[in-house]
């Protein structure tokens, strides 16, 4: 691995994992507060669950990044890498609109946005890397949960 490919693998992890552990900042602020008063769907995992799988799913996230970024330049890596860049701002919005401005609807339509971006996100890195599309299918599976948790938490906190 050349020098450059190796520093295009440190920054696509930097990239996921510092979005990642901003949103975990703000996120981590309202646990204990906002979101601790809300009735909770009795299919909520315990709150020490979201840290590792997060942490893991990041670190697959950039992975994949990479194994796309390094390919040869063309206009299908260019897309490919747009997606991704888009269902990341998709991904720390959510913690944004859920946990800091408290706003479920908003994080709903978020969510649903963000896992339709992570779709195409898939089919576009199986294009180009099919490892790099697979690296995101956990990703997918977590992100489908989450909006139903999303879903439970709308309906059981509605005014």
């Amino acid at each position: 691995m050349g020098k450059f490919q190796i520093h295009k693998l440190v920054l696509s992890l930097l990239l996921t994992l510092g979005t990642g552990a901003v949103a975990g900042i703000f996120t981590g602020q309202s646990v204990s507060g906002w979101y601790a008063t809300l009735n909770q769907p009795s299919f909520n995992p315990p709150n020490w669950v979201f840290g590792p799988v997060w942490s893991t799913l990041y670190f697959l996230m950039g992975v994949s990044l990479y194994l796309v970024w390094k390919q040869k330049p063309s206009g299908d890596r260019t897309r490919a890498i747009v997606i991704f860049i888009v269902q990341l701002v998709l991904n720390f919005l959510w913690s944004f609109f859920f946990f800091y401005f408290n706003m479920i609807g908003t994080a709903l339509i978020d969510i649903i946005l963000l896992w339709v971006s992570i779709l195409t996100m898939i089919v576009f890195f199986f294009k180009i890397r099919p490892v790099a599309a697979y690296l995101n299918i956990p990703y997918l599976l977590w992100v489908s949960f989450a909006t139903v948790l999303n879903t439970a938490y709308f309906f059981l906190n509605r005014s």
